[in-house]
């Protein structure tokens, strides 16, 4: 029997392709569907009908999904950290140059002279007028990077082509993210400290409680005068009101943002994007293709690659039947679900348990399959959320 996959907006055709139309049906529409595709669909708790076992969104963000909630039910939420990366440190590039010189002004101030149709006299007002957009260049000066995963690692790299010196913090540095960071980034001790010594900050952390409002008036209050602030992650991150008035201080020369608000529009010294840090062919494609594949194995073998609340855990298939159980992360549920299996005569082959916060996930391969009364017994434990028979005899 086919899965079905709802998708809530358009997913890239090159995602979709890696679901195979004679295993799986894709629609906007379903009554009970088996997994949820998006984007940036704004999901409610009510959406999510009792048949979905998985939701993967085509970004890196999960603002828009019930992710609590979800972990409740034993649903895990995938995303796609680091697909739209390149996408972000481009346009993170054009802010530097757009914050460093008068680009923006000066061609708003070209397309003020369309009247103007003498060549010589339009060349000699240019000459007289360009002074006013002088601005100043990257080589030599310092770019604070707060956050230094995928898209963080990859902006600081594109800096120091570019000439700049790069400062870097994050505590929660994974050893991946530290592998793919340069030996030339320098680490800051603390966050006043590398604002302190910035002349460009860019700020690259998801929304967390530990980083809502963390660019706020103290810490705004440690930049140098003169120094411009890029926020291509979230919004939420900074004190708009700090921000102001760091501005009117002229503690910040320039505020540039993909997040485009009504306090900050019209403002001279703020650049704002439509949120389009993310806004590629490129990108788009990049997400779907890993949304879909993560929830395709998912789905087949129930291994869990970029889960948000569910641990990372893949085991190879040995056999052609396997449990998935998800429980509440106590002691003793484990032992619990295998002693079933004992009573039943099922021989164990393989396993991998794994646990994250308040849940636990477990992957069996067992050497025969296990009937429907067999999953009720285990269902019916205490702590247990899902039990999910995977594979040929499913």
């Amino acid at each position: 029997m086919a899965r079905k996959v709802l998708t809530l907006n358009q997913i890239s055709i090159k995602g979709l392709e890696r679901l195979p139309r004679d295993c799986y049906e894709i629609a906007s529409e379903f009554s009970k569907p088996d997994a949820i595709l998006l984007r940036s669909y704004q999901l409610q708790a009510q959406d999510i009908a009792d048949s979905v076992l998985a939701i993967a969104r085509a970004g890196a963000g999960v603002n828009n999904i019930p992710v609590a909630e979800c972990t409740r039910r034993g649903i895990p939420v995938f995303n796609s950290p680091g697909a739209n990366a390149n996408a972000v440190k481009e346009l993170v590039a054009a802010a530097l140059l757009l914050g460093s010189r008068g680009i923006i002004e000066g061609v708003r101030y070209v397309d003020t002279l369309s009247a103007m149709q003498d060549k010589a006299e339009l060349n000699s007002v240019l000459e007289a007028h360009k002074k006013q957009f002088k601005g100043r260049e990257l080589v030599g000066k310092t770019l604070g990077v707060v956050g230094l995963g995928a898209i963080g690692s990859m902006v600081a790299e594109m800096a120091l082509t570019m000439g700049m010196e790069v400062i870097g913090y994050d505590p929660a540095l994974s050893v991946d993210a530290a592998w793919r960071l340069s030996s030339k980034v320098r680490k800051a001790e603390n966050l006043s400290t590398l604002f302190a010594r910035s002349d460009y900050i860019s700020l690259h952390l998801p929304v967390l409680e530990s980083t809502r409002g963390l660019v706020n008036a103290e810490l705004l209050g440690a930049v140098q005068p003169g120094c411009c602030l890029l926020n291509f992650a979230r919004q939420e991150i900074v004190d708009e009101d700090a921000v102001i008035q760091a501005l009117e201080d002229g503690k910040l020369r320039r505020y540039i943002a993909d997040f485009p608000s009504p306090a900050l529009i019209g403002r001279g010294d703020v650049i704002l994007m439509p949120h389009i840090g993310a806004s590629t062919e490129e990108a788009e494609e990049n997400c779907a293709i890993m949304a879909a594949e993560q929830l395709r194995d998912f789905l087949e073998n129930g291994n869990v690659r970029n889960s948000v609340n569910f641990p990372s855990l893949q085991l190879e298939r040995v056999s052609g039947c396997r449990l998935s159980v998800s429980n509440e992360n106590v002691p003793k549920i484990l032992g619990s679900v295998l002693a079933i299996l004992a009573d039943e005569n099922i021989n164990v082959i393989d396993m991998l348990n794994k646990s994250r916060d308040e849940i636990a996930y477990n992957l069996i391969d067992i050497d025969n399959g296990a009937n429907e009364a067999v999953l009720e017994k285990m269902r019916a434990l205490k702590g247990v959320i899902n039990v999910r028979l995977i594979g040929d005899c499913a």
